[in-house]
Order: structure tokens, then C-alpha cells, then sequence
């Protein structure tokens, strides 16, 4: 964080000083929610949760070298004390903002936020310094800690924004007040929740209703719903898609023997080829709203080819491919699940078994529950069931209960195919299935929303240590 005070920060958040002898102290290290986080110089901010209450690590922390605490009540130790300590964290973070000379990058979108946000990054820190959201911290929480990490050296500030209801990222705005706004898409993730997909794009279109008139809007011109939002801001727009009128567009779009996605780049400066590191046609897309704000920032089309060419996977468990000493690679995308990125994701499981295959390989598509689709629910599983067999995925391996069901039934009605597809009750059984029937050659993919914890049947294949990465995805 930028040097200030105690007393600056009491002033800022509107809270009392308690048990501090010298309030000029300045907080010179990060501040964190994470006892485990916490560094010489360091701000805590203590958070009372159903479990866990961070006012009891009052005292560890400033053992270990906190400078204070930011708290509800008086702990006994150095603290600035406030009534509401999430609302305290936002007042902070944009204090820090407003003082930063730094440009606010903003992106929302119902799939690919955090892969986008990784190659937003990726992109402009080979201009200059840029600090961005890590993982997926993109609520009310997350989003002030992420920005209360950047310096007085911070060129680019570049955050992620989720939403679960109308309102959330125009609060979210409120706090870090972006110049550019990036939207990415509008889906059906959390469709329960909202209630349709024109209430998503009311909330996702928050973001641009923020921006100042000399702004810039990144819009998918490929999704009408993102794309009408072209009306609901006062700053600059920019088209980035496949779309013949995008400003940012790419052409020749191809995936390599490995599906990895290779594509000729053009942006109002000029043009230039990219073939990326990371799976999926999905992130040609991504590519091309990061390359629109680092266009908008003044990179050549050159320079964000090279850097779109170099950039890898940031965030754990996203397309994250590992092949085994023998031969059988491993699709760890367990991190979340909504049907546009289930199908992004079994259309790159297609694109690697025809390499697969021809090494005498097969494909597994190993898939859970996706969460949060309301009414919806039913129909979407079953047609990524139907996916997969007219992707001519080898075998589907449906995790679960009622809709792991669903998707194996949708796959036994598309056609023969379906006795193919198999129906385990949980994460174990599909590890048991797996261990004795893969080969080498096989290229097996794991998907479903965070809440099943798909990933243990990934990290099991891979005998790596799944507390300790789960904590570490936590953690971030």
C-alpha cells in the first residue's frame, strides 16, 4: 500500500484509535485479512465470520510485526476501531485510489473474467508496472485488498468484478472507480440467482455506467446483450470479436495439434500473428479484450502479440494441463462451471483427442454439477451431456447426484455414443474408474462448479498433495 498513518487512516475510515501510543506509525506493509499474510509494517483487517472471528489473531499479529488492527471493538492491542470494518476496507481502498496515479482497468463478464484478467495483466506489465486482482477476489472484499496492494510505482491497476445481484458492481465501482471497462459477456452463470439473462446484463452493464466521459468501454461485439450496452455509457467505445465491424478483431483463427489457438491480430495501429500458450478457441476472445485495452494504453499491435504470445496461466486450476510421465495428460479445470465455459472447455478436450487419437489416445470428459442455474438446470446439463457426444468426446464420466444424472442421460439420448457415458456417485469412484482403465495417450478433462471439489479427482491422477493446493487456491 502507499505510505499513510494511523492517524491518516483512522481519519479516512472515520474510526478511533485504541492502545496506539504513536499514531504517526506509518503502515508500510500490505494490509490482509489472512493472519498468516501478515508482514513487519502490515495493516489487519479483522473480519468476524460464522467460523472463524480475526478479532481473536489481535494479538499474533501485531506480535508478528503488524503496525495495527483494523477491528469492530477494542482489542487490546494497536487498533482502529470502526463500526462496520468491510465498509471501513472500502472507504480505504478508495482513499488509496484517488491518490494513485495509476489507470483503473475493469473487467466483468459471466465466463472468462479470471483468464481475461490474467492476460490483461500479462499484457500491460511488459509496459509497466501493473498489480491486479489475484485468483478470483473480485467481491467486496477481495476487491479493495487488491487495490490497497499497489504503490506509489503501480502504472496499471487492472480488476476483476463479480456480481450475484443488480447493484453489486456499481458498488463495487463506487470503491475503484475504473477508466477503462471491459465486458467480456453475458451468460448464464448465477441465471438462478438473477432470474433471466437480461437482468445479468442490467447488472453486468453497471460496469460501463461508471466510466467518465473520457473513458473507454470494451465491448464483445459478438454478444448483443454486451454489445447494446454501447448505450448505457458516456466514454469511448470499443468493439473487440470476430465481428467484421470490431475495432480489435482477430482473423484466421485455428488451433494448433495441441488446441492451443493461433490466430492473425488487428487493431486500429496495425496487425500481427499470436499463437498462445494457453487451451481453448474460448481464449481468442479473451486475447483480443486484452488486446483492446492495451491498444487503448498505446501498445503496438506488435508488442501486445508478443506479450499475448508469452502469457501463461495465472490462476490455478483454469484449462490447467499436465501431462504424466506416461503419456496420460491431465485437464484440470475444476475451478468453476457455467455452461458457456463447460462448452468452451469440452470444444478444447475435442481440438487435443484428434492429436490424441492419433497416438492411439482416447478423450475423457469428466464433468460435475454445474451450480446456480435455477429453472434452468435441467436443460443446460443435459445439453452439455448432448455436447459431448456430437464432440466426439471418448467417454463421459458424470460426478454426482440429480444433475450428474442429467448430463449422463443427455449424453445416452444423443445417440449410440451414449453407452459410452457413465453415471459415479462421487469424486472417489471417478478416481477408482479412471486409475483402472486410462492409458497412455489419454487426454482427461475435469470440470464442474467449485462447489463439488472436482478437482480432487484431477490432483488424485496427478498424486499431488490436494489440501495443500487447495489451501494455496484459497489463500489467493
Amino acid at each position: 500500500m502507499i505510505a499513510l498513518s494511523l492517524a491518516e487512516i483512522a481519519e479516512i475510515v472515520g474510526g478511533q484509535t485504541h492502545d496506539i501510543p504513536d499514531p504517526s506509525v506509518t503502515v508500510t506493509g500490505p494490509v490482509v485479512r489472512d493472519s498468516r499474510e501478515v508482514e513487519p509494517g502490515s495493516l489487519f483487517v479483522a473480519f468476524a465470520g460464522e467460523r472463524v472471528d480475526g478479532h481473536d489473531f489481535a494479538a499474533d499479529v501485531v506480535a508478528a510485526g503488524a503496525a495495527a488492527v483494523l477491528a469492530s471493538r477494542p482489542v487490546g492491542v494497536p487498533a482502529i476501531v470502526v463500526d462496520d470494518v468491510q465498509s471501513a476496507l472500502g472507504a480505504l481502498a478508495r482513499a488509496v485510489v484517488q491518490r494513485l496515479g495509476a489507470t483503473l482497468v475493469a473487467l466483468t463478464g459471466s465466463a472468462g473474467k479470471t483468464s481475461t484478467k490474467d492476460l490483461i495483466a500479462q499484457v500491460l506489465r511488459s509496459k509497466a508496472p501493473t498489480v491486479f486482482t489475484p485468483g478470483s477476489l473480485n467481491n467486496e472484499i477481495g476487491l479493495p485488498l487488491t487495490a490497497l496492494s499497489a504503490t506509489e510505482e503501480t502504472r496499471f491497476l487492472v480488476l476483476e468484478m463479480g456480481a450475484r445481484g443488480i447493484g453489486h458492481i456499481r458498488y463495487l465501482t463506487g470503491l475503484t472507480p475504473p477508466k477503462i471497462g471491459v465486458v467480456l459477456n453475458v451468460g448464464t452463470a448465477h441465471i438462478g440467482e438473477f432470474g433471466g439473462r437480461e437482468q445479468i446484463a442490467e447488472a453486468k452493464g453497471e460496469l460501463v455506467e461508471a466510466l467518465p466521459e473520457d473513458g473507454a468501454a470494451v465491448l464483445n461485439a459478438d454478444d448483443h446483450l454486451v454489445r447494446a450496452m454501447a448505450s448505457r455509457t458516456k466514454a469511448r467505445v470499443i468493439l473487440f470479436g470476430e465481428s467484421d465491424d470490431a475495432d480489435v478483431r482477430a482473423e484466421n483463427v485455428r488451433l494448433t495439434e495441441a488446441g492451443q489457438p493461433s490466430f492473425r491480430l488487428l487493431t486500429p495501429s496495425g496487425c500481427s500473428d499470436v499463437t498462445m500458450r494457453l487451451y481453448g478457441e474460448h481464449h481468442v476472445s479473451n486475447a483480443l479484450a486484452a488486446a483492446a485495452v492495451a491498444h487503448e494504453l498505446g501498445m503496438s499491435a506488435e508488442e501486445i502479440a508478443l506479450a499475448l504470445s508469452e502469457a501463461g496461466s495465472l490462476s490455478r486450476w483454469r484449462m490447467e494441463v499436465t501431462e504424466r510421465p506416461d503419456g496420460v495428460t491431465v485437464v484440470n479445470d475444476a475451478y468453476n462451471a457455467n455452461p458457456e465455459s463447460m462448452r468452451a472447455a469440452l470444444r478444447a478436450l475435442a481440438a487435443m483427442g484428434e492429436a490424441a487419437r492419433a497416438k492411439g489416445g482416447r478423450t475423457w470428459a469428466v464433468l460435475g454439477q454445474m451450480a446456480e442455474l435455477g429453472d434452468e438446470a435441467l436443460a443446460e446439463h443435459d445439453a452439455v451431456g448432448r455436447l459431448a457426444v456430437r464432440l466426439n468426446v471418448g467417454k463421459l464420466v458424470a460426478v454426482g447426484g440429480r444433475e450428474a444424472a442429467w448430463l449422463q442421460m443427455g449424453a445416452y439420448n444423443e445417440g449410440s455414443w451414449g453407452e459410452e457415458s457413465v453415471h459415479v456417485s462421487d469424486a472417489q469412484a471417478a478416481v477408482d474408474l479412471l486409475r483402472s482403465e486410462l492409458r497412455p495417450g489419454d487426454v482427461v478433462l475435469v470440470k464442474a462448479s467449485r462447489s463439488v471439489g472436482l478437482e480432487r479427482v484431477a490432483m488424485a491422477l496427478l498424486e499431488q498433495d490436494t489440501a495443500a493446493a487447495e489451501g494455496e487456491v484459497a489463500a489467493r
